[in-house]
């Protein structure tokens, strides 16, 4: 099952109030519901999905909510090897009715085309709409890949009421344009575990946080090692440097020439290619402090200098 599938089924199984139902259902059939009109007003309502979770709920709020005769119709797509499952509200006394309550009809009786403000007047029934569409037409990428969660929206003032809706709980939404259809999206963890955790996938948003931290370690583990092994690199060139300016030193005028101080340090150095100068300063006999080795560094490079034998020797650590 996928993530997304997990969060659905997570989702499918809350209960709200009356009015709570009422919008989750409304959101439900607005995102992924089809409506087929006669010319004598008969209405005959499907809604396809393909999560058994989904389904299940949307009949049972059909006919808690309106009572509605329900036909249900299991397609297996041998392409994809997953099911697709048909929901159909056939034409009954109650249908025009409860197309008004679910705001797929105006009360003119015309395609409702905005959220109908009085679904979602307070904030639980606004939570209940997105939960519902989410259940309909979201997507959430697996806690272990980048952060993703979109709301898919057929139409402009679908999408536009439901990024409303999302800004006035507190979740800015980006919105773009793909195939013909309103895809809101979100792209940062803390954002998508917070939305659902909002919309009462609790379990589901505790796997992203457990997977954020886990990132955020792993993250910093690798920016560490990294800056370690940049540093590590950063000496062992420059020690390299020091060894060939000292070898040059040693050709153009042999080491025995240079006062004692430097030539034990040119030896420590020959002998030690893989320390840093403080590392180098603390396997000195005595010990030299940091200045003390640089000094020494500095005395060797103007030599290097006058003979004409300078490189780049400077050590980071």
């Amino acid at each position: 099952m996928s993530f997304t599938a997990e969060v659905k089924d997570e989702l499918s199984r809350i209960v709200g109030d009356d009015d709570e139902r009422v919008a989750e259902l409304a959101a439900l059939v607005r995102t992924s519901g089809t409506l087929a009109m006669s010319s004598h007003q008969s209405y005959r309502l499907s809604l396809a999905t393909e999560t058994g979770a989904v389904a299940r709920a949307a009949i049972l709020l059909f006919h808690q909510c309106f009572n509605l005769r329900t036909e249900l119709t299991v397609r297996r797509s041998v392409l994809h090897r997953t099911r697709n499952y048909l929901i159909t509200v056939p034409e009954q006394p109650v249908m025009a009715e409860s197309l008004v309550l679910m705001n797929v009809l105006n009360d003119d009786l015309g395609l409702a085309r905005d959220v109908d403000p009085r679904l979602v007047a307070t904030r639980a029934t606004a939570v209940a709409y997105l939960r519902g569409a989410f259940m309909a037409g979201g997507s959430v990428a697996d806690p272990r890949a980048d952060a993703h969660l979109e709301l898919v929206a057929t139409s402009l003032p679908l999408s536009d009421g439901l990024a409303e809706l999302l800004r006035r709980v507190g979740f800015p939404v980006r919105v773009s344009r793909r195939r013909g259809e309103f895809v809101l999206y979100l792209k940062s963890a803390a954002e998508i575990s917070g939305l659902l955790r909002l919309l009462g996938a609790t379990s589901s948003s505790d796997l992203i946080e457990r997977a954020r931290v886990v990132k955020s370690l792993r993250n910093e583990t690798n920016r560490r090692v990294n800056a370690e092994f940049a540093n590590q690199k950063k000496t062992t060139d420059a020690a390299g440097a020091q060894v060939e300016m000292i070898r040059a030193i040693e050709r153009a005028r042999g080491l025995e020439s240079l006062p004692a101080a430097l030539r034990d340090f040119c030896e420590l150095r020959l002998e030690h290619p893989e320390l840093s100068l403080r590392e180098l300063g603390e396997a000195a006999q005595p010990p030299l402090s940091k200045s003390a080795v640089g000094h020494r560094l500095r005395r060797l490079e103007e030599i290097a200098d006058q003979l004409g034998v300078a490189g780049d020797s400077r050590d980071p650590g």
